[in-house]
């Protein structure tokens, strides 16, 4: 679980060791409160939230309230060709400017490869505004990439 949490983080930071300092941040509190969280119903939905509050505390702090805003995707391992590469950035620039839920929901469901019910599960919202929002993100995806060229209706 340790590994889809920081994914998540870095992708709110944009900042390796903030990212680790946050999640390093969440555990304490996580171990902290461990009979709390024993007969908690949706434990993974729970550390997501703090792990969000521990970002937006951190930005607050730091006066960088627009740091969930622009959220951008964390460049994959090296890519084989040049064309490729730009592919990447340009989708996961489109990503970063999703509303903040879908951009989550698309992370969730086509990275960490989530089912919709796990999608809900931790995110607690309904399976319905799951499957709207990600239809959404892959709608607005779709048409930027059309608009841009990139790929076929």
């Amino acid at each position: 679980m340790r590994g889809k949490l920081f994914r998540m983080v870095f992708l709110w930071t944009k900042d390796r060791d903030l990212a680790e300092d946050v999640l390093q941040n969440v555990f304490e509190k996580t171990v902290e409160r461990q009979k709390e969280l024993q007969t908690h119903p949706n434990l993974a939905g729970w550390m997501v939230k703090s792990l969000k509050n521990e970002v937006l505390m951190h930005h607050r702090k730091n006066n960088r309230m627009d740091g969930l805003e622009e959220i951008q995707e964390p460049a994959a391992e090296q890519l084989d060709s040049l064309e490729s590469e730009e592919s990447h950035r340009l989708i996961f620039d489109l990503v970063s400017r999703l509303p903040e839920k879908q951009q989550v929901i698309f992370h969730l469901r086509e990275v960490e490869e989530l089912s919709y019910e796990e999608i809900a599960l931790q995110m607690e919202i309904s399976l319905d505004q799951v499957k709207v929002n990600l239809h959404r993100a892959r709608k607005t995806l779709r048409e930027k990439l059309i608009n841009q060229g990139i790929t076929r209706q």
